[in-house]
């Protein structure tokens, strides 16, 4: 027998999310049919509200409800230091460790020219700009060290050599080809406290 056509959408929907596999779905969609309906009101209203409401942050690609960050708009951070992620969720990372009070700078991505993905397709000019236009003293690279990250560090440093600022890099505590989402905060914190100095 199976499940209501109704059930059957809901398991496809969650097989959708990363890493959920048929059966997991399948207890997600089952779980959802017991929850209150005030519950799923406000569960279907958060994922609407996640198109409709959130954009990137004009300053430095965050994720925003307005038009700057919190981060960005923060006069207590320290708007000359700037650490360089590869996505948003690097950028949470970071705050959850809480020892960071620079601002940050979402590059949207890695350089791979395997996978066709060259520096003008990532935010790597927004970024020179924001050097010129804002100040920076330091620019943190804190990307995944990978082959990917690597070429993409080596690229900015190309980039930023005739700029006077400081780049460093976050200390190689995190292991290669480690996805930043399962570094602990301990690790993450001494591999920003721990960054090496690339250029002046």
């Amino acid at each position: 027998m199976n499940y209501p056509k109704t059930v059957v959408n809901l398991i496809e929907c969650y097989k959708k999310f990363p890493g959920v596999g048929e059966k997991t779905a399948e207890r997600m969609a089952l779980a959802t049919l017991n929850m209150e309906k005030d519950a799923l009101e406000l569960f279907s209203k958060s994922l609407l509200d996640s198109k409709t409401l959130i954009k990137r942050c004009e300053r430095c690609n965050n994720l925003t409800e307005n038009t700057l960050c919190d981060i960005c708009t923060n006069e207590e951070r320290n708007h000359k230091l700037i650490c360089v992620v590869e996505e948003p969720k690097n950028a949470f990372a970071f705050e959850k460790v809480g020892t960071y009070k620079g601002v940050y700078h979402i590059l949207d991505g890695l350089i791979s020219p395997l996978d066709g993905i060259n520096p003008e397709d990532i935010n790597i000019n927004s970024l020179i700009d924001r050097i010129t236009d804002e100040g920076i003293e330091e620019v943190v690279i804190a990307v995944r060290p990978s082959i990917e990250g690597e070429t993409t560090s080596l690229y900015i440093l190309k980039k930023l050599e005739k700029l006077n600022v400081t780049v460093s890099k976050i200390a190689h505590g995190i292991p290669l080809g480690a996805d930043m989402d399962y570094i602990d905060s301990m690790t993450l914190e001494m591999a920003l406290e721990d960054r090496k100095k690339i250029s002046n």
